[in-house]
């Protein structure tokens, strides 16, 4: 098995309300260090250890599905699951 961990945030070029509002948030908490925020998407999938080619799977997925490509950007981790 394959556990692939997939991460998406907005691109640099694309506002980000929320985490404009969760640094305002935490500036009023008086975490003033804050410089920025970027708010985005994790997911975890487990996939079967018979596919032949899990990047391009996972790509074909993040494009097709799991991302907005237009404003969003991806990056993933696959680590191969050892049954015990």
């Amino acid at each position: 098995m394959f556990k692939v961990k997939v991460f998406v945030t907005l691109r640099e070029s694309v506002l980000d309300p929320q985490g404009t509002a969760v640094k305002g948030a935490l500036h009023s908490l008086d975490f003033k260090a804050v410089q920025d925020v970027r708010i985005g998407k994790y997911m975890e999938l487990t996939i079967e250890n018979t596919v032949e080619d899990i990047d391009s799977m996972v790509k074909e997925m993040c494009e097709k599905l799991l991302t907005n490509v237009v404003i969003e950007d991806y990056r993933y981790e696959v680590e191969e699951v050892v049954a015990q």
